[in-house]
Parts: C-alpha cells; sequence; structure tokens
C-alpha cells in the first residue's frame, strides 16, 4: 500500500514514516483553490468532478485536500450552483421567447402548478407512500369529462 507525503510534512497515514511511502506531487491548496476558481468562471462548469479535469491533481488527491464539509469545497461548490443557476436562467430566457410551441410546452411545464401540469399530461401517475407499502394510481384525463 502507498502513502504520501504532504507538503507540511505529515503523511496520509500517521503511521506511514514506519511504512514504505510514495511522495506525492506537492500541491499548495490555495493554488488549487484559485485554478478551480477560474476553471468554474472560464468554462462554465457544474460538477465537482468537472473541476478536478481541469486540475493538475487526481480524483484522490483533490478529495483528501478538499474533504466534503471544507471551507474551499463548499466556496467550489458555491460557484458551481451560480453557474447553474445563471444558466438554467438564460435557457428559460431563451424558451419564453420563442415562438415554437414544443419550446413554450416545456418552459410551462417547468412552471406550471402540478393540477395544470396533471391537465397537460395525458396520462398522469400519482405515487403515495405510507407505511403498509407504495401506492399507484393512474389517472387517465383522456377519459373525463372536460373540466
Amino acid at each position: 500500500m502507498l502513502y504520501y507525503q504532504y507538503r507540511d510534512g505529515g503523511y496520509s497515514d500517521p503511521l506511514a514514516q514506519k511504512k514504505k511511502y510514495k511522495t506525492m506531487a506537492l500541491y499548495d491548496k490555495q493554488e488549487l483553490v484559485k485554478m478551480a476558481e477560474e476553471a468554474i468562471k472560464r468554462n462554465n462548469l457544474f460538477f465537482v468532478h468537472d473541476i478536478v479535469a481541469w486540475l493538475p491533481c487526481s480524483n484522490s488527491t483533490f478529495y483528501e485536500l478538499f474533504p466534503d464539509g471544507s471551507d474551499e469545497l463548499d466556496y467550489l461548490k458555491r460557484l458551481l450552483n451560480e453557474n447553474k443557476i445563471r444558466t438554467k436562467s438564460a435557457i428559460r430566457s431563451k424558451l419564453f421567447k420563442s415562438d415554437k410551441a414544443g419550446e413554450l410546452l416545456a418552459l410551462y411545464r417547468l412552471i406550471c402548478t402540478p393540477d395544470e401540469r396533471r391537465m397537460l399530461n395525458q396520462q398522469y401517475i400519482e405515487m403515495n407512500t405510507n407505511d403498509k407499502g407504495l401506492t399507484v394510481n393512474f389517472i387517465d384525463k383522456s377519459k373525463d369529462d372536460d373540466k
């Protein structure tokens, strides 16, 4: 098994000093955060695994340096979320300006109420869970009287 030595002299396993270990490339966390921030903004990234593709480190190194819940990873996730929101807003804006029925219907389905969505569909599947199990009700609106 291989263990990694970090710039501060620590090891990925405290007992690694006594074991055979492989020296890892020394990464400056703040420099990686800056590189990740630049990649997110420049390439309009949406997912954490996309960030790693733009960095000079492996997945395992990235997650070792930035564990879930760390301030740096939360900051990068915030940037990714801003990209998602900006992109979704732009898509909705393009759909709103469209004259094509399919695109308008797609936008309507995004913003409609559950009752309106039920009326749009020919068949609506309603799923309920309770302590006794799963109940699935099929509602065929094509056979109902006009509402």
